[in-house]
């Protein structure tokens, strides 16, 4: 029915799209809300999809839409915006009426995220339930596959892919990512379909074939990755005989909630490379595609074996051996997640703390074995499992991708926040303790179960944090923000003791599970409609934890304890880093200090030092100020934290810090960072990266070119220079031939020659700078100078010295003559004696 009212002619869609190009927006939604109300459903359903692209852009981002995200609160059309897009307006009335038919709207599955769409093209049903029975097979053939939803299924996907579509932001236009309407509505629609108080607001249509379709009953011999039970058979769940399974009547009340989830986790969350998509294989599914693969390789002859063998868990994806090419690109899609789409995962991460943890407590605390009776409603149920089932693996592996590619500069802040939220869930309870401002609160020991079933979100994580800070300049104020707020969440009283208490499990020797009688387990990884199946609760802890930990790294993981030997080691190479950054701010602090100190009145004459290659050059231009003393101070505070989390000695570390403060002090920053000798001059290796970054080292930079042509200085008369610059060309370009020759001389004249017409110390400057060997071997001609006469400095001991001949009755012809001929002898001291004053 849907197909064929799309190919009617709509005279009510031409003119909508006519009013679309002539009409304001508030008149267009006026016109709308009309409509909706008036219209029936048949009518409405073939300008859905056109109304829906109208505002949320297309999928390809060809159209732009309504600019949701560039839309702030300052517009004149925020506030229409919104009105029309709340949960209970006009737009999702059109959603509820379209919803009470049987109408389905067709999504390329070459927009869904790449995950399942290499599932799907590679004939697996996907993991995630949202897309079971919703396949749409054209003549085509499978390249051409679509996915057909429901009417809020279709407008909640366009509502979530509108922030993973690229956006060109106009140039000169600044709008917060926070206050866009894009991160209201998400907000809105969080607290109205996840309320943390009372329910779901019914829809004002009967709704009675618009559910959401539950997944097919699991086996309970399915365990996790094959840990201990192996799996009883080796066929897999094929998306051309999906079962047709009738929802639970009492998913009714959330169904619009799990849907909502679902769709934002999968679209937001549901990005991993190839090398993860082969991670989290299970080994029982390798080895048999390995086992068939060789027999088929040993008979040419026979036939490709359908697409339906193999073996397959519900979030373990089959490896495409046997699969056309394009299906291996399909993966390797660069994923580049900005700082606004991480900003609304967080936003997704504390809401869905704050709706788990609204759970009743009566509820929290009864048996599992009550579970299942009626007087728990399903949204209860709901906000029990939400976050292991639906979040965590798909957050783990979002968080672990950014942590690895985001660059290391201070936009890292928002994956750092995003994954403090969710290994805090504690602050989302909705209680108010107010603890004094030196006291951390202590984790209560209820939330050991959430760090145990959650291990690798704190121990991996932080790890991985670990790498990215020993590259970040923590000289930085906001990096070293990082690093504190880090440090002072794992040091909250009680927290390290979970974390160690659950390695310490998971640490336990696999023969004691073997003692264990095998029994059914969903990983948190197995999502979707926890209505249709109830998952055993599993009352040993050590099962538990290692569920976890092969559910999102595999069966073959290498793990790391965050307290052992290794990582210890780490730790320790952080604090010195922490110290060697604390250093350099200080002695940067100290330099800015004293040139403010010496910014007087004569500076201006130049009186202060004006060789520009004295400047301190590690330094950013905002760590100045303020900012150094915040640096020094976060940085001070995460190394107590980093000590109480790790049980460090204070004293010894102290004494550690004093040492390699003096040491540096004394030599290190005075040598040049760690060079190696290459073909045209010195290369840097890492360590030398490394000290230039924190301010440990540098290069005694100067300038290489030619001294005339340097910027013009703020103690220089710009007339002045520019006046001798031309007047000391002419001469060198009338006389350049005998400057050379007398400056060639080997005798007394020759050496004054050189005195007054050569840069003396250019070729010892020169052999302090790592630059190349054509560079090095540049010869300076012999050339007069007249630049130092246009120094505000000279001109006024000039007009001091006339002043003073003046006092004594020399005329100006007399205090000239008497200048000359000092700058003479003094050129001839200097010449005879210089060599060694500079010795001495």
């Amino acid at each position: 029915m849907a197909a064929q009212t799309l190919q009617q002619p709509s005279f009510l869609l031409a003119n909508l799209k006519a009013d679309s190009t002539t009409k304001p927006l508030l008149q267009r939604c006026q016109d709308l809300v009309k409509i909706i109300d008036e219209y029936p459903a048949k009518e409405l359903h073939s300008v859905f999809p056109w109304l829906v692209e109208s505002v949320f852009g297309s999928l390809d981002g060809v159209i732009a839409g309504w600019n949701l995200r560039l839309l702030h609160s300052r517009c004149n059309e925020y506030n229409i915006v919104t009105e029309f897009l709340h949960p209970g307006g006009p737009m999702m009335k059109l959603v509820y009426k379209l919803q009470a038919e049987d109408y389905k709207y067709e999504i390329p599955v070459n927009y869904l995220p790449g995950p399942v769409k290499a599932c799907i093209q590679e004939g697996v049903l996907p993991d995630c339930p949202l897309f079971h029975n919703k396949l749409q097979f054209p003549l085509s053939g499978l390249l051409s596959l679509n996915v057909a939803l429901n009417p809020f299924e279709f407008y909640m996907f366009n509502f979530a892919y509108c922030l993973i579509t690229p956006k060109s932001h106009p140039q000169g236009l600044h709008v917060s990512s926070t206050d866009s309407a894009y991160f209201v509505l998400v907000d809105t629609y969080l607290k109205y379909f996840l309320p943390s108080e009372g329910s779901v607001p019914p829809s004002p249509f009967s709704d009675s074939r618009g559910s959401v379709t539950a997944p097919s009953p699991r086996s309970s011999g399915v365990s996790f990755a094959g840990y201990g039970v192996h799996s009883p058979s080796l066929l897999k769940h094929h998306i051309f005989h999906q079962p047709s399974v009738n929802a639970d009547p009492s998913a009714q009340e959330i169904w619009r909630s799990e849907t909502l989830l679902q769709m934002f986790v999968e679209i937001w969350l549901h990005h991993y490379s190839l090398d993860m998509y082969q991670k989290l294989q299970s080994p029982q599914v390798k080895l048999a595609l390995l086992q068939y693969r060789l027999s088929m390789s040993s008979m040419p002859c026979q036939p490709h074996a359908p697409p339906g063998s193999g073996t397959l868990h519900t979030y373990q994806v089959l490896l495409p051996f046997h699969s056309p090419p394009p299906l291996w690109g399909l993966l390797e899609e660069p994923f580049s997640p900005t700082e606004e789409h991480v900003l609304v995962v967080r936003l997704l991460v504390k809401h869905l703390h704050a709706f788990s943890n609204s759970l009743k407590p009566e509820q929290l605390s009864s048996s599992p074995s009550a579970h299942s009776h009626t007087h728990t409603s399903p949204l209860e149920e709901f906000k029990r499992v939400v976050v292991q089932r639906f979040v965590q693996q798909k957050l783990y592996l979002f968080l672990q991708h950014c942590f690895g590619h985001w660059p290391l500069d201070a936009s890292f802040r928002a994956v750092l926040e995003t994954w403090l939220s969710y290994i805090q869930p504690w602050r989302y309870t909705g209680e108010k303790i107010n603890p004094q401002p030196d006291q951390a609160r202590t984790v209560p020991d209820k939330w050991e179960s959430f760090v145990q079933e959650n291990l690798l979100m704190y121990t991996k994580l932080f790890q991985v944090f670990l790498n990215r800070t020993v590259r970040t300049d923590l000289v930085n104020a906001k990096n070293a923000l990082m690093v504190f707020r880090v440090a002072k969440v794992f040091a909250q009283p009680n927290l390290a003791e979970m974390i160690q208490k659950g390695e310490q499990l998971f640490l336990e020797p696999e023969h004691v599970l073997h003692h264990r009688q095998p029994r059914g387990y969903l990983t948190p990884s197995q999502g979707g409609s926890f209505l249709s199946s109830r998952q055993r609760v599993m009352t040993d802890v050590v099962f538990r934890v290692k569920s976890h930990v092969y559910a999102l790294e595999g069966q073959d993981c290498q793990y790391k304890q965050m307290f052992g030997t290794e990582l210890r080691g780490a730790v320790m190479k952080l604090i010195q880093i922490i110290a060697q950054a604390r250093q350099t701010a200080k002695r940067i602090s100290d330099h800015s200090n004293e040139m403010a100190t010496n910014s007087s009145f004569l500076s201006w004459f130049g009186f202060s030092s004006s060789d520009l290659n004295n400047t301190f050059t590690g330094a950013e231009p905002e760590e100045s100020g303020e900012c150094l003393k915040k640096t020094h101070e976060f940085l001070d505070r995460a190394l107590e934290n980093l000590c109480q989390i790790f049980k460090l000695n204070q004293g010894q570390l102290t004494q550690l810090i004093a040492n390699l403060g003096s040491t540096q002090d004394d030599g290190n920053s005075r040598q040049l960072p760690d060079c190696i000798q290459g073909e045209n001059g010195l290369i840097l290796t890492d360590l030398g990266r490394r000290q230039i970054m924190n301010g440990l080292r540098r290069f005694e930079i100067h300038y290489q070119g030619d001294p005339e042509l340097q910027p013009i200085r703020s103690y220089e008369s710009a007339l002045l220079v520019r006046l001798f610059y031309k007047i000391s060309s002419l001469v060198n370009e009338r006389f350049g031939r005998h400057m050379n020759a007398l400056c060639s001389r080997p005798d007394f004249l020759g050496r004054l020659g050189r005195h007054y017409l050569s840069d003396g110390d250019s070729a010892v400057k020169l052999r302090h700078s790592p630059m190349s060997q054509q560079a090095m071997e540049r010869n300076q001609r012999p050339r007069l100078s007249l630049r130092p006469l246009a120094s505000y400095r000279t001109i006024l001991l000039l007009l001091l010295f006339y002043m003073f001949g003046a006092l004594l009755s020399f005329g100006p012809v007399s205090s000239t003559l008497l200048i000359l001929t000092g700058g003479f002898l003094y050129g001839l001291f200097m010449m005879l004696f210089g060599d060694k004053i500079k010795t001495h």
